[in-house]
């Protein structure tokens, strides 16, 4: 990889702070089988590599493009096999990016709701408020 910096024998929190992911989040990753698991010192703490921090890398990028935990785990999948193609990576991607234009969607519904009811209260400091009439109904 381009820039990559080689990783050899971190520690969990050690990777966390080179990959800018949460602690708690790697021992989750781990947990469900994302991650897998590492070797330990004889002294018994994880250590991690340059495969666990490409994987870490992977899993990261995916959740900010708004892959769920189970299409991660379904690229994963296919990748941990040797079995992926493009064809198959891009049927996932493709099932995916209909749910973000979904959400989307449904976003922009929202945003209109807000406005419109956001546009109708007074902000004045009364106890008559449009939005929670709103939300009550």
């Amino acid at each position: 990889m381009n820039g990559h910096v080689s990783v050899k024998g971190l520690k969990r929190a050690k990777l966390a702070e080179r990959t800018g992911c949460n602690l708690e989040t790697i021992r989750y990753y781990e947990k469900i089988g994302l991650m897998p698991d590492p070797p330990r010192t004889s002294s018994g703490y994880r250590v991690y590599d340059d495969t666990h921090a490409e994987r870490l890398g992977f899993i990261l990028r995916g959740r900010q493009l708004g892959f769920s935990i189970d299409e991660l785990r379904g690229l994963l999948l296919l990748v941990d096999r040797g079995t992926q193609t493009c064809a198959d990576v891009k049927v996932l991607t493709e099932k995916h990016l209909v749910d973000v234009r979904a959400k989307i969607e449904d976003l922009r519904r929202i945003e209109k709701v807000l406005a419109a009811t956001a546009a109708q209260c007074s902000g004045e400091r009364v106890p008559e408020c449009p939005v929670l009439e709103a939300l009550g109904s």
